[in-house]
Order: structure tokens, then C-alpha cells, then sequence
């Protein structure tokens, strides 16, 4: 069962039932997506793979647009897969009531940064503190 009561600044209102409700339901809805996004840049990503990766029979030209969008399609791959375990990271600190604290401090990240990013888990020093080295 979800712990019901999330964590806020001093300065915030508390979170209410549909304020939580909104945030649960938009990572739901980012997971399935995400799941979906990840399915079709795999099978993208095998029909490169399968033209082969030798080259053989292609100009250079053809072999480094080929190398390009095989590289292309990696990177995408990847920040998927990563935006996917940060929503499922957050789904499961939704279940087990520590969605809203940060990781680092473990002082409560800040309602509004959980709006506009739902997958945060460090507060905003932190992150500051996180991004200067």
C-alpha cells in the first residue's frame, strides 16, 4: 500500500490526493510510453544491424550514414532505457514512501520540482552541488 502523505518543504502545502494521484498517473502513462519507445528503437535498431555492418558492396558514403544512424539510434536507445529506470525508480519511491526525498540529504526535494520533474530524487542544492563537479 502506498504511503499516502508525501514528503514537502516547510514552505509548500502538503500534496493533495489529486495532486498525488496526477503525478502517479503521468509516470504511469511516461512507463508505458517509454516501454513502447524502447520496443520500436530495438527492432529500428535491427533492421541496421541486419544490412550488415561490414559495408561490403556499399561506398563510404553509404557505410558512414549507416555507422551514423546505427550510432543514432544507440544513443536514443539509451536515454530511453535510462528515462525508463528513472520512472520506474520513481514509481516504486511512490509505493514505498520515499518519493519527495532526497537522496542525498534526505530533506524533501520540493513539490514544485516533482511537478515539472517527476523523476527527481535530489533536492535543488544538491543537484547544484551534484552539477559543479
Amino acid at each position: 500500500m502506498p504511503k499516502t502523505t508525501l514528503a514537502v518543504r516547510a514552505d509548500e502545502e502538503p500534496w493533495t490526493p489529486a495532486e498525488a494521484k496526477a503525478v502517479r498517473e503521468e509516470l504511469t502513462e511516461d512507463l508505458a510510453r517509454l516501454k513502447t519507445e524502447l520496443d520500436h528503437s530495438a527492432k529500428d535498431l535491427q533492421d541496421i544491424l541486419s544490412g550488415g555492418v561490414d559495408g561490403a558492396g556499399n561506398d563510404q558514403a553509404d557505410v558512414g550514414s549507416n555507422s551514423l544512424e546505427r550510432d543514432a539510434e544507440l544513443s536514443l536507445a539509451a536515454n530511453q532505457r535510462e528515462l525508463l529506470l528513472q520512472t520506474e525508480k520513481a514509481l516504486a519511491r511512490l509505493e514505498d514512501g520515499t518519493y519527495g526525498v532526497c537522496e542525498q540529504c534526505g530533506e524533501p526535494i520540493g513539490k514544485l520540482r516533482l511537478q515539472a520533474f517527476p523523476r527527481a530524487t535530489l533536492c535543488m542544492d544538491c543537484k547544484r552541488r551534484e552539477e559543479r563537479r
